[in-house]
């Protein structure tokens, strides 16, 4: 951690999460990128016991305030075997994005990565509040190179015991993953109950 980063976490100790959640929600510091503006997802508590890094907000969840309120939420819900209410539940759940708001499109379609500003001015802060936290579930590949360097994506989750007890790596749960799993029967099979496996225990 650099110097910088060091001098946020003195800050945050000093600091409630209630406030510190109050600035993250102010920060503009990617506005003049960000096509819809500025409107920093974030979703925590310091009871919660399973945080889900994913990858940045989509257009569904910055119109609803809600992270993962869309298909791949229902898909990622499904996985964790949890109902709406538990997953939201940031007792139980916490939701930290890479990016904490809407990147907007790329060129050829799809969502642009997350903005690189965000992780290293907000991430060790937040994190130093998340006191409760059993399992860290790393989806998709910029929260895995983020927290593991880079890497493949299905290799480490093929090999995902690797990483317990803090962390389980997953793919992004978009609808393109429904097609990897079709040629990949062990995620249903041996990741799958594991996952749910786990969250259970964190939770438990």
């Amino acid at each position: 951690m650099n110097t910088e980063g060091q001098a946020a976490l003195v800050r945050s100790n000093n600091e409630t999460l209630d406030s510190l959640v109050a600035r993250v929600r102010a920060c503009t510091i990617c506005a003049p990128e960000l096509p819809l503006g500025p409107k920093p997802l974030i979703h925590v508590s310091r009871k919660a016991r399973i945080l889900i890094a994913s990858q940045a907000p989509g257009t569904i969840a910055h119109e609803s305030g809600k992270s993962f309120y869309d298909p791949s939420g229902r898909r990622l819900r499904s996985w964790m075997n949890l109902s709406e209410d538990d997953f939201y539940d940031t007792s139980k759940v916490a939701i930290l994005p890479m990016g904490l708001c809407y990147p907007g499109r790329l060129p050829n379609g799809g969502d642009k990565p997350p903005r690189p500003e965000c992780a290293p001015a907000w991430r060790d802060e937040v994190l130093s509040h998340l006191t409760s936290l059993r399992l860290i579930l790393l989806v998709g590949s910029y929260s895995q190179h983020y927290t593991l360097g880079r890497g493949s994506v299905g290799e480490r989750v093929k090999d995902f015991r690797r990483y317990l007890p803090r962390y389980f790596p997953l793919p992004h749960p978009s609808w393109r993953t429904g097609v990897w799993e079709k040629r990949a029967p062990w995620f249903q099979g041996e990741v799958i109950p594991a996952l749910r496996e786990e969250i259970q225990k964190a939770l438990a």
